[in-house]
């Protein structure tokens, strides 16, 4: 693809427009893909940081074109910095639910989106685009071929409602790792009165799930009041 008609020795508006517009496209590719997942950072987080991501890279390259007379301006140094920092963000994404460590794709997914707004940012279109869908097929498409290759099952969401604010979070994850249920996402809601509670678990159930085994055990838990277990995410 020839990108020619933008590659220009300046940073002028139809430059920084253009890699803005592109920077934000990308990154929603790849958030589209997280938010389709229910992970917490999704569409519009990505898109930010691949858009901030390349103005701090535009900011690199302007400063040394604008001010030349300072010999010792450094365009990578801005850049540096948010390799670094976005590490921070990243981590946010992360999170420990009993002996399962989860988000570490999506953390991923934050850093390499934010190399792809650099990369935008500093003119390396051919690169990011090519990154971009790259990373898209492997987060779309070899998600599901490994998943029918070494496990198979499903994506579900199960549901507990209990008549209590306490929740027995260990023993539910014993039960859950006792059926090899992986957990993608949690959210724990408390009644206003803060008198009952809801667990919401977006989780990846094998095919072989004793379902009503599952519900046995679930039910032998403290203050259940019901349970659902479908895919209505």
């Amino acid at each position: 693809m020839d990108w020619s008609f933008l590659e220009a020795t300046e940073i002028n508006t139809g430059t920084i427009t253009f890699r803005l517009l592109l920077s934000t496209a990308l990154g929603g590719l790849l958030g589209w893909e997280r938010q389709s997942r229910r992970q917490n950072a999704g569409l519009r987080t990505h898109m930010v940081i691949s858009a901030g991501a390349c103005l701090l890279m535009l900011i690199s390259v302007y400063i040394p074109q604008t001010f030349s007379a300072y010999r010792n301006v450094d365009p990578g140094r801005i850049a540096a910095q948010v390799v670094s920092g976005i590490g921070f963000l990243g981590a946010g994404a992360i999170f420990r639910l009993g002996g399962n460590t989860h988000g570490l794709t999506t953390a991923a997914t934050i850093w390499a989106v934010a190399a792809v707004g650099l990369a935008v940012g500093v003119g390396m279109y051919e690169a990011a685009v090519l990154v971009t869908l790259l990373l898209w097929f492997v987060l779309a498409i070899l998600d599901k071929v490994g998943k029918k290759v070494f496990n198979g099952g499903s994506l579900k969401t199960l549901k507990i409602s209990f008549q209590s604010p306490k929740i027995e979070t260990s023993k539910l994850v014993a039960i859950l790792e006792k059926h090899e249920i992986i957990t993608k996402n949690i959210n724990v809601v408390q009644s206003t009165d803060k008198k009952n509670s809801k667990i919401k678990l977006y989780v990846f159930v094998p095919e072989n799930l004793r379902v009503k085994q599952l519900y046995k055990e679930l039910n032998e838990l403290k203050h259940v009041d019901q349970i659902s277990l479908g895919q209505d995410f």
